[in-house]
């Protein structure tokens, strides 16, 4: 993590693109950003999917039909019930997102994980640039068998034979909310069965760098929490546990100038375009 750049496009680049698409990655690529960060789920024939929800989200999902899906119906199309084939029937992009207005309207799918390291791996060949991927796991103790596999140990083990075809190990970053996932690549890795190089990430809304470290069981390469709970203490706290700090998820400039200052290692934005060119000279 020591040379990783200091810009995580989040969920791509999603400020300015239909969210974790290869449109979005593409161009995240093309802007200068060399590390991708993004979310995966399973459908129902094993495919790994890059999506944030397990499900079609009424904020910018069109039915094969042409009509949006609404609020409603959202939990009816659960991609852990469908096979990928139906997932990439649905749009999710051609109607923009009113979340984000500087969002370009653009034809899009969820993708296979697949392909997005496909597109990553062919970028760094081409330019000789190197290019890290930020990858969770979107996993809930509550929904194990609903909308996800019954157990990490499944969901875990599809992820990795994904990416160990595509990615050396000291490229990615495995985050996970879900610390019963985090716990159980860990073992893995000090098993043997993983790489060690991976680097863990304990994402986290307000729970404090000693909680996480108390609740996991071990210290992860990175603590990863909401910006605003932030403070310089746990800063100084991780770095002297061993851990980086990579807050999420932060848009303005001034913001993340502070961070900068305040020393944290990298910051996931969904506007790589905003940061002050100096805070993260672009490699293209």
């Amino acid at each position: 993590m020591a040379q990783t750049p200091f810009i995580q496009g989040h969920r791509g680049f999603r400020g300015l693109y239909p969210e974790n698409t290869l449109l979005a990655f593409e161009q995240a690529l093309k802007a200068g950003v060399q590390v991708l960060e993004m979310d995966v789920c399973i459908s129902a024939d094993g495919q790994v999917v890059v999506s944030h929800e397990p499900y079609m989200n009424s904020q910018y999902s069109t039915k094969p039909d042409g009509k949006p899906v609404e609020k409603s119906e959202e939990k009816n199309f659960n991609l852990y019930q469908m096979i990928y084939a139906e997932i990439k029937k649905f749009d999710t992009g051609k109607r923009g997102n009113s979340q984000f207005p500087e969002q370009i309207a653009a034809e899009a799918h969820k993708p296979l994980l697949s392909e997005v390291l496909a597109l990553g791996e062919a970028y760094r060949k081409k330019y000789l640039r190197d290019i890290y991927y930020n990858i969770e796991i979107k996993s809930v103790e509550a929904e194990y068998g609903i909308s996800q596999p019954k157990t990490v140990e499944e969901f875990s083990e599809k992820v990795w034979s994904i990416i160990r075809y595509f990615v050396k190990p000291s490229f990615l970053i495995l985050q996970s909310f879900d610390f019963n996932v985090l716990k159980y690549w860990n073992k893995a890795m000090v098993e043997g069965r993983f790489p060690s190089e991976i680097q863990l990430s304990a994402l986290v809304s307000r729970k404090s760098p000693e909680n996480t470290i108390k609740n996991l069981g071990f210290t992860p390469a990175i603590y990863s929490p909401n910006y605003q709970s932030l403070s310089p203490e746990y800063i100084v706290f991780c770095h002297k546990n061993g851990m980086k700090v990579v807050p999420w998820t932060v848009n303005d400039a001034e913001s993340i100038e502070r961070l900068k200052e305040i020393g944290v290692d990298a910051v996931i934005t969904d506007y790589p375009n905003r940061v002050p060119h100096y805070l993260n000279p672009v490699k293209k």
